[in-house]
């Protein structure tokens, strides 16, 4: 089943007197349980593209099908319902809010999809327990470590069951034994059949994946399975 199919997708930006094209025309597909990295140098687009996948962006033409659902031609609020309800993010800085607990921090998108405390008590610990912080549910982003705050976002990207996880470079601000526990994580998942696309710039991390995609001047230059 496929979970993502972009179409001749491409975005412009305009700087100045400058047109800059950030996506070129670009065609992608992605099936469900498909564990795939982005690479690529500095402005050839992988952001651009993360941005097109959890429709933080729209693109200037060309189609964006998610779950079957033709995003690219929604609003600024229907993207922003289909962020809340089938997409999961994982960031480098781990963006939790700094007041909340661990329990808090993952419950967040569960409030906004109109659970019950309850319900949404309920999945948070089970999903803290799930990436090993079952003893930190009091605990604060500053009580924690970078990779402990991490497991937190990985949580809390997990609690609206999304179709699709995008992680930008989870790894980035973690020491090496917490980015390979990190990875780990991720490998389980994709155990579980998530579907799981992560941005990185490190070939050892892009290994995780089973599939790599290497993006230049807004286009992809290759495309293949990892191992082959």
């Amino acid at each position: 089943m496929e979970v993502v199919k972009i179409e001749k997708m491409c975005k412009t930006y305009q700087m100045g007197e400058v047109l800059l094209h950030a996506l070129r025309e670009l065609d992608l597909t992605i099936e469900q349980g498909e564990y795939l990295a982005i690479m690529g140098p500095s402005g050839s687009g992988k952001s651009t593209l993360l941005n097109m996948l959890g429709c933080l962006d729209k693109p200037s033409s060309g189609l964006y099908f998610l779950g079957g659902s033709d995003v690219s031609s929604m609003d600024d609020a229907e993207l922003s319902q289909i962020r809340g309800q089938r997409i999961g993010f994982i960031f480098q800085s781990y963006n939790l809010i700094a007041q909340l607990n661990v329990i808090e921090n993952i419950e967040l998108p569960m409030f906004y999809q109109g659970f019950s405390r309850s319900e949404s008590m309920t999945r948070a610990k089970e999903l803290a327990e799930m990436v090993g912080l079952g003893d930190r549910l009091g605990h604060r982003p500053t009580e924690l470590s970078g990779g402990q705050q991490q497991r937190v976002a990985i949580a809390r990207a997990l609690s609206n069951d999304p179709v699709i996880i995008l992680a930008d470079e989870p790894t980035g601000n973690l020491d090496s034994k917490s980015g390979t526990e990190i990875l780990g994580i991720l490998d389980d998942l994709h155990e579980k059949n998530k579907t799981l696309v992560i941005v990185t710039h490190d070939d050892h991390i892009a290994q995780h994946a089973r599939r790599t995609i290497h993006l230049l001047d807004g286009q992809i230059e290759r495309d293949y399975r990892n191992g082959e």
